[in-house]
């Protein structure tokens, strides 16, 4: 494991303190992906049982391969939008699974709808049949282009139903759907993250699967053109990747998180353009910033209102933007070296 996320998972280890997953066996769907992976070491190191599942659709192997060979950890590679069934015990479900970069929106939109519907309904049936916890990543996405910002819990979306984006914004929505009606009709222990733009080491920044913050990283690094969409002016707040996974952690572990929806995500908004200069002056890049047409229904602004996240899972964000910058541009440098 690289030392910068070693790092990070004894910091969120010391940081969590509430005994979470010992003894216990994990199901983790997208447990290769970026957050997945966080996840899965976090919760190794706690001595739990973890069951990583993914297809490897955005999710990468080498995430996990420190893991492979560890006694508490167990990887099948495999869709969740196939049912798939379990003898031993299921303590607690952690449905992560799904692609969701907005470049993916267009290449994959139906196997990011299906991972959100079928998909947790059947990672749902898991936590049914055993009686287990379950825990579903959704999204800031629910919220469209938000006319509340900050963006409360209760403020129910503006997202457009038939628009490019809406097979993840959409099927998330319809993701939330089901927990409810599982926990209405099943009696299931559930809780709803709804996660704000997350970034850190394992990002992905290649082709279709690169968000705004590796992304930018990488062509700094690369000496190539800064994209920024539109004129800059809107918004993200960055949330880096120990203080999200503390959060959800902390939503799936604390009692008060039974039955509740709880946006996890930074306070502090950003512009896009603000972003760009300071990954190149952090970089010491002679890249240009360049700008190119704004996506159809990108938000115009993006933050999350976190009383909630304060009160029942007494977390916020530790890490400054600038802080969590400066460790993936270290991540990003060894990974490049390494690649090379």
């Amino acid at each position: 494991m690289n030392e910068i996320i070693k790092e990070g998972v004894q910091e969120i280890r010391n940081n969590l303190d509430l005994g979470f997953g010992e003894g216990k066996r994990v199901l983790v769907s997208g447990g290769a992906g970026f957050l997945g992976s966080w996840i899965c070491d976090v919760l190794v190191e706690s001595k739990a049982k973890v069951i990583c599942i993914d297809n490897f659709a955005s999710g990468q192997k080498n995430n996990i391969l420190h893991l492979i060979d560890n006694e508490n950890f167990k990887f099948i590679q495999h869709d969740i939008g196939t049912p798939i069934f379990f003898d031993e015990k299921i303590d607690f479900v952690m449905h992560l699974a799904s692609r969701a970069s907005p470049f993916e929106f267009k290449e994959h939109p139906i196997q990011i709808l299906k991972a959100n519907t079928l998909g947790i309904w059947i990672a749902l049936g898991i936590a049914k049949k055993h009686r287990a916890r379950f825990l579903y990543a959704s999204t800031s996405e629910i919220y469209g282009n938000p006319s509340i910002v900050p963006t409360p819990e209760t403020y129910n979306g503006n997202v457009n139903p038939i628009g490019p984006r809406s097979c993840y914004d959409e099927a998330k929505r319809c993701g939330e759907s089901y927990v409810i009606a599982y926990r209405t009709q099943h009696k299931i222990d559930t809780r709803i993250a709804r996660i704000f733009n997350t970034y850190g080491p394992r990002m992905r920044a290649d082709d279709i699967y690169g968000r705004v913050v590796p992304r930018f990283v990488d062509q700094a690094l690369n000496s190539q053109p800064i994209t920024v969409f539109g004129d800059g002016t809107q918004t993200r707040s960055f949330c880096y990747v120990t203080d999200q996974v503390e959060g959800l952690l902390r939503l799936a572990a604390l009692p008060a998180g039974e039955g509740e929806v709880v946006n996890i995500g930074n306070e502090e908004e950003v512009r896009i353009i603000e972003l760009a200069e300071e990954i190149k002056g952090l970089t010491k890049s002679s890249s240009e910033i360049v700008f190119e047409e704004l996506p159809t229904d990108d938000p115009r602004r993006r933050c999350p209102e976190i009383t909630k996240a304060k009160r029942i899972l007494e977390w916020e964000p530790k890490v400054e933007v600038e802080q969590g910058l400066r460790k993936v541009i270290r991540w990003f440098e060894k990974f490049e070296k390494m690649e090379k």
